[in-house]
């Protein structure tokens, strides 16, 4: 029998209940000491992480004084524990053996529980012990290597004076201060330090060399470019409205509208397949991002869609997508920021920075929100792709208005130009000025069976009013000529309206309100008259009545709208003078179609409406607006435009040895002569070449008109020498370079020869009544006006 003191028993029976929980406490601290310990560790060694310098070591290893007091600290702290842990299981031992009585036999396989928390301690200091020797080894080998780095790089790791990379020192104090502005500098691996600056700006951008210790053979493999696939002719649309995408209803307008023209977008298909025959077509990858329906940019169109909004662009944005992709081209349509960031490979951050990858896409057709958001967040490979822009631009650019610098110093900068692209790039809705390209949109096209259905059924004392917004009844006089039209006609209109009639549409009109595109389209076939109040300008509808059989009837405006006088047009990127509300239907078209009348000369509004009651006239729909008209002309486009490469050398005032030109017969204009070398590689080609000296005030597009040609931007650097007016037989008393949109010129007085020194500034829009503008033109297509006879 064993006695224990009293107070023996009551220390003991302390440590009984203490003794278990500290126990787990000294695991727990073990444990934590362990996972600290390689936490510690893992992290000081992992320098070369993504996003950290590839070739320094990390200021948290240099501090290796610090990381080895540590160390020590530990390590002692469990000797103590060890220590106090010895008196504690002797405790420990003595409870075991009370609580055992008079049984004094352990089993085999069972120890006392102290000694194996002993074994378990000691062993976790001697490793911490042993690891601190390590550590100490491996950091003072780290220093000295580090020191011999850092003493082998510093020279390399400073901005080198290379005149190849002139501004190579002036981006790397911009780095120094500014490169945590924004998040994707980190995102390419710049951590602050001079040779990642070095790297970012030689691999990333290309502001400096590449440094010649870096491993560049990840960076110069550059991808395969992906095998050529033949473009085929698309006639099922289906998977197109699928890319279109929905949510909006701006999208579900233009899907209702694709789907409708879906026969006659394969029939057109069909024939210009059989026009072009074993041409072979590349498939070219293209992004659609209609940058109007952004949320970024407030998508109004969506909600007016349904209350007689202006639908002009949607029906164009429409009709190029069916274009592209009934050509057999790859497309993708992006509707939101977030799209264009995924489809570009827009690194993460706000823009600064280039793309992650090569651009996959061929061309890009934007609009001017779009563009202004692709240029906010492609950092500086927006200015390497955007070759490969083109922008859908309602009114058009002039050059005047698109070079930046130009555009600042002569008074033509406004809210939508000075992009400094090649006036080619920008694609109107209708041919106002041939520095753009000419992109349009398609009217539906009757068979030979519609066409005499319409004409049976046409009543002839019925008009229909152009505007679908109450705003545009809101015309000062309209009760004048309007009253004297309901004299002769019933006045029909489709006023968008929620509860009650707008009170600006008179009584006498017969409102139909807001009618489905169908139902419009078979009011018109039984209208005599299509009236215009004078705006919206340039809209598809007057089109789409003179395609239905109706005679369009609009205002001449004296004197004519711009921006000068008009504020629908101030700050658009033009200076073109409207002299109707639809131009091209004036000019192009032209009675018996169209009649353009002074609105407030009632005699003539009078007589005008007798005279169209008694003509009769077929639907008529002009072919480059068809759909195979459109097809036509964006695989010419796409096949032969290119603004990517680079242009030949424009020398103004070159004497070319040998000049292309000759003086016509007739002595009143230059053609490109017969026997002349082989004409260069251009499009259209060189050799449809006419120039004429254009009368003081008239601009090149009304001097190429006044002779039933087109006037042809990309012609102008043949001209732009002395040796174009000397064969001209124009007296140059001298000659001088300046940028100028109205150059190459002739001044008078003075007998002053004027050239271009700015490629793009180029321009056939423009004119002044000091200078006489030498003018490029070339004949066109019938009926297709941005196409010349050799050109598809």
């Amino acid at each position: 029998m064993i006695t224990v003191n009293p107070d023996g028993k009551i220390m003991v029976r302390r440590c009984l209940v203490t003794l278990r929980p500290f126990r787990l406490f000294v695991l727990g601290i073990g444990f934590f000491t362990l996972c600290f310990l390689m936490t510690s560790l893992g992290g000081q060694f992992s320098a070369r992480r993504l996003g950290d310098s590839p070739f320094t070591i990390r200021t948290e290893v240099m501090g290796g004084p610090e990381s080895r007091g540590i160390l020590r600290k530990m390590s002692d702290l469990l000797e103590l524990m060890v220590k106090r842990m010895d008196a504690l299981a002797r405790l420990e031992n003595v409870s075991e053996l009370h609580r055992a009585g008079g049984d004094l036999h352990f089993p085999a396989d069972r120890m006392p529980p102290g000694a194996g928390l002993m074994e378990r301690i000691q062993a976790i200091a001697q490793n911490v012990s042993d690891i601190a020797v390590k550590v100490d080894q491996i950091l003072r080998h780290s220093l000295l290597l580090h020191s011999k780095v850092s003493e082998g790089r510093r020279d390399q790791c400073e901005a080198p004076s290379d005149p190849k990379f002139p501004d190579c020192s002036g981006k790397v104090e911009w780095m120094r201060a500014r490169w945590t502005s924004d998040p994707c500098y980190a995102f390419f691996g710049v951590d602050g330090t001079e040779c990642s600056f070095l790297i970012y700006l030689s691999e990333v951008e290309w502001f400096c060399p590449p440094l010649p210790w870096r491993n560049r053979t990840a960076a110069q493999r550059a991808p395969k470019p992906l095998p050529k696939v033949q473009a085929v002719f698309r006639s099922n649309l289906s998977h197109l409205l699928d890319v279109m995408g929905s949510g909006k209803e701006s999208l579900i307008f233009m899907k209702k509208r694709t789907k409708r023209l879906t026969a006659q977008w394969a029939l057109a298909a069909q024939r210009l397949a059989q026009k072009l025959g074993a041409t072979q077509r590349d498939q070219k990858q293209i992004l659609v991002h209609i940058g109007f329906l952004t949320e970024e940019s407030g998508d109004v169109f969506s909600p007016r869609v349904l209350k007689g909004g202006p639908l002009g662009e949607m029906v164009q944005w429409a009709d190029i997508l069916a274009a592209l992709y009934v050509l057999g081209h790859g497309l993708r349509v992006t509707v939101s920021l977030k799209e264009l960031q995924s489809n570009l490979g827009v690194p993460p951050g706000r823009g600064s920075c280039p793309l992650t990858m090569p651009l996959p896409f061929d061309l890009i057709y934007t609009d001017y929100h779009g563009l202004q958001q692709m240029k906010q967040h492609m950092g500086l490979s927006f200015k390497k792709y955007r070759c490969r822009i083109r922008v859908i631009d309602t009114f058009g650019t002039e050059p005047a208005y698109n070079h930046e610098e130009y555009a600042t110093l002569h008074g033509y900068r406004t809210n939508w130009g000075y992009w400094n692209l090649n006036p080619k790039q920008f694609m109107t809705m209708f041919p106002h000025t041939p520095d753009n390209s000419f992109m349009g949109f398609v009217s539906e096209e009757l068979n030979e069976t519609e066409k005499q259905l319409i004409k049976g059924g046409k009543a002839s004392n019925m008009a229909v009013v152009y505007g679908k917004e109450a705003s545009i009844w809101k015309l000062q006089g309209k009760e004048k000529f309007l009253g004297i039209l309901n004299k002769y006609m019933e006045i029909h209109g489709t006023v968008y309206y929620e509860s009650q009639r707008p009170p600006e549409v008179p009584a006498f009109v017969k409102n139909h309100g807001l009618l489905p595109q169908p139902e419009f389209q078979q009011l018109l076939r039984k209208a005599k008259l299509f009236i215009g109040f004078g705006f919206p300008y340039e809209g598809p509808a007057p089109l789409e009545a003179i395609a239905n059989g109706c005679i369009f009837l609009q205002s001449r405006f004296s004197p004519p709208h711009s921006s000068l006088n008009h504020e629908f047009f101030r700050g658009k990127p033009t200076s073109r003078e409207v002299f109707s509300q639809h131009p091209y239907a004036e000019n192009f078209i032209g009675k018996p179609h169209v009649w353009t009348v002074d609105y407030n000369n009632s005699e003539e509004f009078e007589a005008a409406i007798k005279a169209i009651m008694r003509t009769q006239v077929d639907p008529y729909l002009p072919y480059e607006y068809t759909c195979e008209g459109m097809l036509e002309r964006i695989h010419a486009y796409i096949q032969h435009q290119d603004f990517c490469v680079a242009p030949g050398p424009t020398l103004p005032g070159a004497h070319t040895p040998q000049s292309p030109f000759v003086l016509a017969p007739n002595a009143t204009h230059l053609e490109w002569a017969q026997n002349a070398s082989l004409a260069p590689a251009a499009w259209p080609p060189a050799h449809s070449l006419r120039a004429w000296l254009a009368a003081p005030g008239r601009a090149c597009t009304d001097t190429c008109l006044d002779h039933g040609l087109i006037c042809e931007p990309s012609f102008f650097p043949f001209l732009n020498s002395q040796d174009a007016f000397l064969k001209l037989q124009v007296p140059c008393d001298s000659t001088e370079s300046e940028m100028n949109h109205l150059y190459p010129a002739f001044a008078q007085p003075g007998q002053e020869c004027y050239l271009q020194k700015e490629p793009l500034l180029f321009s056939c829009a423009g004119s002044n009544t000091k200078y006489r503008r030498l003018c490029p033109c070339r004949d066109f297509r019938k009926g297709q006006v941005a196409l010349c006879q050799g050109c598809l």
